[in-house]
């Protein structure tokens, strides 16, 4: 038989040996597909046809490789279930019965168990290492010595062609692409009762990055994109959201309940926070603000009273800020003891005193650290330095930061007190053109 090409990490092939396979010969031996399956016929102990195989069942939880836990058989249009300890022979030529009585009881799905046809054929899935959205074309399974289990998903159009051709067609020993199943880190199903058990594939999607997570998500339909997101934790869907365009953020976590949706909005930069919120209708905006968390509200509230079109608009509250008296040594400390620390920090600004917000200067994390530890930061921060008022247009603050290639520029109000930041990716949003943009990775977070 041709060895069938997949892509297999060691991981995968640790888990095989450890299950007793000593070859790749006896491995292959002994795969089935799904379709090999599906319609084949039911004997009894005496080899007489008694039923077709309708569907398998695997049951979806912490194992990697979801084992197999029956078979859904048909009857005289009547689908029943058949236990794994009911079947004493599985193969491309059917299941045959270990028992001599047949249980005709209808078949109910149990919780988290999938129906690979129904549930996951023809459906997208997230492929983790290729870092891509494919449709299943077909489900592989070995038999692990003691157990059936899904080991991957025939993405190739050999897997599509091979459930509409009869076995043994010319060209069906062609090589195919499976990917592993240890890398399905989302499969988009709309099977309600599916959709809970494949949460637990979150970890799997937490090793992408998030503009990573956020390209596949918006390949998905609607729906299957607010599950993606829901199914990661607060604050790597807050980065998720944030690669996505403000439409899109808001209608995701619209689709969501409401005390989450409020969660994530809270790991949200407050710009980010406020653009979403003025995106949903009043109603939804006034409720999951008021589900927030107060010091978060706080700072949301804060740049809701600016024009959207306006540098106070643009700008972030996220920054960094220290009193001009400590010496370098005592900043780099106070940086080290920060509870948290915002995603923008290439620069620190300085402030009159430590109970104060008027900005007397800046200074460059790199330069900070290369400074002697003993000097003050009145010694060696910049005096000379770019700003916007908070009442300025959004287009010129932008515009000044790509003129003078900043990567910030700190909004000072009337006063002399600094307001907030704007940070060059914002710029961006609004000098590029929007497909460009939307191109372009986020330069922090």
């Amino acid at each position: 038989m041709l060895v069938r090409w997949m892509r297999m990490p060691a991981s995968t092939f640790d888990f095989l040996l450890a299950s007793g396979f000593v070859a790749v010969i006896k491995l292959i031996s002994e795969m089935l597909y799904v379709s090999q399956l599906v319609g084949r016929p039911v004997f009894d102990k005496s080899n007489d046809k008694i039923a077709v195989i309708h569907d398998v069942i695997v049951r979806y939880g912490r194992d990697e490789y979801p084992p197999l836990v029956g078979l859904v058989a048909r009857y005289r249009r009547r689908n029943f279930f058949l236990p794994r300890q009911n079947v004493a022979e599985l193969s491309s030529h059917g299941a045959k019965m270990r028992l001599a009585v047949l249980d005709l009881t209808p078949f109910i799905r149990r919780e988290g168990e999938v129906l690979l046809r129904k549930d996951v054929l023809d459906n997208q899935l997230i492929d983790v290492d290729g870092k891509r959205v494919v449709r299943v074309n077909d489900v592989q399974l070995i038999d692990t010595g003691h157990v059936w289990r899904v080991s991957g998903a025939d993405v190739s159009l050999q897997g599509f062609v091979r459930r509409l051709m009869p076995q043994g067609f010319f060209g069906s020993d062609r090589p195919v692409e499976v990917i592993d199943w240890a890398d399905v880190g989302y499969l988009a199903t709309d099977t309600t009762t599916v959709t809970v058990q494949l949460k637990s594939s979150k970890d799997k999607l937490s090793r992408l990055h998030p503009v990573e997570i956020a390209q596949l998500a918006e390949t998905l339909s609607p729906i299957h994109r607010t599950e993606v997101v829901e199914s990661l934790d607060d604050e790597i869907a807050a980065d998720t959201l944030e690669e996505m365009s403000t439409e899109a953020q808001a209608r995701i976590l619209e689709g969501l309940d409401e005390e989450r949706a409020a969660d994530i909005l809270e790991e949200m930069s407050p710009d980010d926070a406020v653009d979403v919120l003025d995106e949903m209708d009043d109603e939804k905006s006034e409720q999951l603000f008021a589900l927030m968390e107060e010091d978060e509200k706080a700072d949301v509230a804060e740049l809701m009273a600016f024009e959207h079109d306006t540098a106070g608009g643009l700008m972030t509250t996220e920054f960094v800020h220290l009193p001009r008296d400590l010496t370098v040594a005592e900043a780099i400390v106070s940086l080290r003891e920060m509870a948290e620390t915002p995603n923008m920090i290439y620069y620190l600004y300085v402030v009159e005193a430590a109970d104060s917000w008027k900005i007397c200067g800046l200074i460059s994390l790199r330069s900070l650290i290369l400074a002697d530890p003993t000097k003050k930061l009145s010694e060696v921060m910049r005096t000379d330095f770019r700003s916007a008022h908070p009442s300025d247009s959004a287009l010129d603050a932008a515009q000044m930061i790509a003129e003078y290639n900043l990567l910030a520029l700190p909004v000072v109000d009337d006063e002399g007190d600094i307001a907030g930041i704007i940070t060059v990716d914002d710029a961006m949003e609004i000098l590029l053109p929007r497909n460009l943009e939307s191109r372009l990775p986020r330069l922090f977070g």
